[in-house]
C-alpha cells in the first residue's frame, strides 16, 4: 500500500465515510481511511447472542466501519435543532442544505422513503399537549432505517468506496504528525503499530470512542479546547401501548424539559418503538442503549427511550467524560454491568429484586440487566431531574411514569471537548480538520455525516489534497 496520500481520514464512522464519499467524486485523488475497529462484515457483538457484555476490545458496537451508529436504531433526524452544533460553524441556511444533501445520500444507498413527523398540524397538536405539561416538542422529521437496514446501507457505502479509497481497518492511529514551517502544519499520521502515512491533509473523525484520544492530541498540539456538556441518565422502558399514540405519528418525539427542583435541562433521546434495550462498552465502562428493527417479526411489546440530564461543568473541573464514566463504572460495580429498577421501587426507596421484577407488567428486553437500586449509582440531582420529567411526561402520555416502568442505568452520552475550528472545520494546525462526534461538533448521525461533507468541500475549495 502506498504510504503517501493526498488526504488521510482517521475514523470510519458517518463523518469519515461521508468525507470519503465526497472525495470519491474527484478522480485521481489519493485518499486513505483508517479505522481502529473491524470492517462492517466482521462486526459481531457477542452480547446479542450471549446475553451480556463480554468486554471485547475494541468494542464492535462502538468501533468499526460505520461507527457507533452501525448497530443503532438508524434514525435520520432531519432538523438543525438536534444532533449537534454544526450550524454554529456553517450558518442556518447552509445547515438546511447540508441536511438535505445527507438525506439524499442515505436514500441513494437504500434509506426508505417514509418520513415521520412531516404533518404540521400533527406537530402543532402534540406541541400543545406537551406545553401544558411544561415540555417543549422540537420539530424533527425522522426517517427510520431500522437496525438491520442501517447495516445494509453502511455496507453499500463500503462497497461504493472499495475501488476509490484505500481502507485500512483494525488499525489505531496513535499520533498526528506535524512540522513547523513558520506555522504548524500536518504531515501525516503514525499508527499504533508504527506505520507512517504521509499526507498534507488529515481529517480526524474518531467518533465518541476516540474522543479522549483526539482531545489529548489537540492538547499536545496546542489546539484550544472547550468542554462540552455530558448527558447522564437512564434508559426508560414501557409497554408500547403507552407511547403508540405519539410514536405512530412522530416516531421519535424530541422533548425538552427544565426540571422543577434544579432547573436543569432534561431531554428524551433515541426513542425505539417496539424495540430492545442493549449494552455498549466504552473500554472501562459499560452503558445502556436501545434500538429497534424495521422487520415486523423482530418487534417487541415494549418501547424504550433515553432520558438524559445535560450538565456543563465550569472551572476548575474539566473532565466531563471521566465524570460520566465514573457513574457508569459505579453502576457496573453494583450490578453485572447494567442495573434495572422499577420506577415504583425507586420512589418507595426499595431495591428491585428478581421477585419484584418477575411481577412487573413490563418485562425487560435486556435480560442480562441486574435488578437493583439506581439511587446508589446516580447522583440525587440527576434522579430528581429524571423523576420530574417522567411525571411531566405522564401528564402527556398516561402510564409512562407507572409503577412498573423500568429504568436501566446508567445511560451516558460522551461528547468530546470541542476543538477550535474555522467554518470549514479546520483547526489552527494547517491541514488538520476535525469532524463528527469525536471533535465535539456533532452528537448524532445526520450532523456527523454533514460535517464530513463540510470538511471535504472546504478542502476542495482550498485546493488542498
Amino acid at each position: 500500500m502506498d504510504q503517501r496520500y493526498d488526504v488521510v481520514i482517521v475514523g470510519g464512522g458517518p463523518a469519515g465515510i461521508f468525507a470519503a464519499l465526497e472525495f470519491s467524486r474527484r478522480p485521481g485523488l489519493r485518499v486513505l481511511l483508517i479505522e481502529q475497529g473491524a470492517d462492517i462484515s466482521e462486526r459481531h457483538c457477542p452480547a446479542r447472542t450471549e446475553g451480556s457484555c463480554l468486554h471485547c476490545s475494541p468494542c464492535d458496537i462502538t468501533t468499526g466501519w460505520g461507527g457507533a451508529g452501525a448497530f443503532s436504531d438508524g434514525k435520520l433526524t432531519l432538523s438543525p435543532e438536534v444532533g449537534g452544533w454544526l450550524g454554529e460553524y456553517v450558518g442556518a441556511a447552509a445547515m438546511e442544505g447540508l441536511i438535505a444533501d445527507v438525506d439524499r445520500v442515505y436514500r441513494d444507498f437504500g434509506a426508505p422513503d417514509r418520513l415521520y413527523g412531516q404533518d404540521p398540524e400533527g406537530h402543532d397538536r402534540w406541541s400543545g399537549v406537551a406545553a401544558k405539561q411544561g415540555l417543549r416538542l422540537v420539530r424533527s422529521p425522522v426517517r427510520h432505517l431500522g437496525t438491520e437496514r442501517a447495516g445494509e446501507i453502511l455496507a453499500a457505502m463500503r462497497t461504493e468506496l472499495e475501488d476509490k479509497v484505500d481502507i485500512v481497518t483494525g488499525t489505531a492511529v496513535a499520533t498526528i504528525v506535524t512540522e513547523e514551517t513558520g506555522t504548524t502544519r500536518v504531515t501525516g499520521v503514525q499508527t499504533a503499530g508504527g506505520a507512517y502515512y504521509q499526507s498534507p491533509v488529515v481529517i480526524a473523525a474518531p467518533g465518541r470512542e476516540g474522543s479522549a484520544w483526539l482531545s489529548a492530541e489537540a492538547a499536545r498540539l496546542g489546539i484550544p479546547l472547550v468542554s462540552n456538556a455530558v448527558d447522564i441518565g437512564v434508559r426508560v422502558e414501557v409497554a408500547a401501548v403507552v407511547t403508540d399514540v405519539i410514536t405512530d405519528e412522530l416516531y421519535e418525539p424530541k422533548l425538552l424539559y427544565t426540571s422543577k427542583h434544579f432547573e436543569d435541562q432534561v431531554r428524551t433521546f433515541c426513542m425505539n418503538p417496539q424495540g430492545v434495550v442493549c449494552t455498549e462498552s466504552w473500554g472501562d465502562a459499560v452503558t445502556v442503549n436501545g434500538h429497534s428493527y424495521a422487520d415486523a417479526g423482530r418487534k417487541t411489546a415494549n418501547t424504550n427511550f433515553a432520558l438524559l440530564v445535560s450538565t456543563r461543568f465550569t472551572e476548575p473541573f474539566k473532565e466531563p467524560i471521566e465524570y460520566g464514566k465514573s457513574i457508569a463504572r459505579l453502576a457496573n460495580m453494583l450490578g453485572k454491568d447494567i442495573l434495572v429498577q422499577r420506577l415504583g421501587d425507586l420512589r418507595a426507596g426499595h431495591r428491585t429484586t428478581p421477585e419484584r421484577l418477575a411481577r412487573s407488567v413490563v418485562q425487560p428486553t435486556l435480560r442480562a440487566a441486574t435488578p437493583g437500586d439506581l439511587s446508589f449509582a446516580l447522583p440525587y440531582r440527576h434522579l430528581r431531574d429524571l423523576i420530574d420529567m417522567l411525571d411531566a411526561l405522564d401528564g402527556m402520555l398516561p402510564g409512562i411514569a407507572g409503577r412498573d416502568t423500568l429504568l436501566y442505568g446508567a445511560e451516558v452520552k460522551f461528547y468530546s471537548s470541542r476543538l477550535q475550528l474555522d467554518e470549514g472545520l479546520q483547526t489552527p494546525v494547517r491541514g488538520l480538520y476535525a469532524i463528527g462526534d469525536g471533535a465535539g461538533v456533532t452528537r448524532g448521525l445526520v450532523q456527523a455525516s454533514a460535517s464530513g461533507l463540510v470538511a471535504a468541500r472546504a478542502i476542495a475549495a482550498a485546493g488542498e489534497g
